[in-house]
């Protein structure tokens, strides 16, 4: 299979969904604004016309888009890594984490404090908005290991979100101790140590580029 990929992006979850479970894949890493597959200077937006990573083809040349959907697919499609719901009530626990990740965090908080074009009083208006989604997110983290009973897809895609805090200054995590110490340990965690030592490097690599062109 194939993952188009952008350096430290949201696709990383995928990454270290893949690497947990030991999966073969093909990492073609797509540029953020020219929008060309690194790897062969391709266009990307045929693969998907949005433009946005992740993106999986499948063994059978399906495409797949929108990361909760991906990371659900991996999971079931690698049973024996553990990275899926183990019944029926956690599948829907899982799903809400996903979306819960997926809305309320990555495009509800993080897409706008990250955006360069953002105006401060838009960053703040959105951060003021939005801590609570951290102060619920911390009461449910404490004394918990994982977002549910074991590792899953929910974990790598809420510690590559939780990551961006690094470019946010405006978000100190020691507020959220119990979110702090979830992500310090996760990043501790093999197959997310190794995923975000790699995407670091492709990133500085992504900047140096762009600096320039």
């Amino acid at each position: 299979m194939d993952l188009y990929f952008s350096p430290l992006a949201c696709s990383m979850a995928t990454r270290i969904a893949l690497y947990e479970a030991g999966a073969d894949a093909t990492y073609l890493e797509v540029d953020p604004k020219t929008k060309r597959v690194q790897q062969d200077n391709s266009d990307f937006l045929p693969v998907n016309p949005l433009g946005l990573v992740p993106t999986l083809r499948t063994d059978d040349g399906t495409v797949l888009t929108e990361n909760a959907a991906i990371l659900q697919y991996v999971a079931e499609r690698f049973p024996a890594a553990g990275l899926a719901a183990t019944s029926n009530l956690e599948r829907s626990r899982l799903q809400q984490w996903l979306c819960f990740i997926g809305t309320e965090l990555h495009k509800g908080l993080f897409v706008t404090l990250l955006d360069p074009t953002a105006s401060a009083e838009v960053k703040d208006y959105v951060l003021k908005k939005n801590l609570s989604r951290l102060d619920y997110l911390n009461a449910y983290l404490d004394g918990r290991a994982f977002v549910l009973d074991h590792f899953t897809v929910a974990d790598a895609y809420l510690t590559t979100v939780l990551n961006w805090s690094q470019a946010t200054p405006m978000i100190d995590f020691a507020q959220w101790p119990a979110v702090k110490d979830y992500l310090r340990r996760m990043r501790k965690h093999p197959s997310i140590a190794k995923a975000m030592a790699e995407e670091v490097t492709l990133y500085q690599a992504e900047q140096a580029r762009h600096k320039a062109a």
